[in-house]
């Protein structure tokens, strides 16, 4: 294993020597990317702000919300 990389949200990733890159939440590995992916994530991560990282890995981990947690709430079905 090469280097580590920590996120203040738990997800954190490290670049393996074969090329792959492992994404890790609370230092778990969550997924393993390779080739062009390991390659397209890394790059696109180290452009980020720590925030923006932190939601990427989460978008890549499929650790996130979906966005229609407020929607689903206020639907007539739901509200008691």
């Amino acid at each position: 294993m090469n280097e580590l990389f920590e996120g203040y949200l738990g997800f954190a990733y490290r670049k393996r020597k074969n090329g792959d890159t492992e994404v890790l939440h609370h230092g778990r590995v969550a997924t393993t990317l390779r080739g062009t992916d390991a390659i397209d994530f890394v790059d696109e991560v180290e452009q980020c702000l720590e925030a923006e990282a932190q939601q990427l890995m989460a978008r890549v981990t499929g650790n996130y919300k979906h966005g229609n947690e407020k929607t689903a709430s206020n639907h007539p079905r739901n509200r008691r």
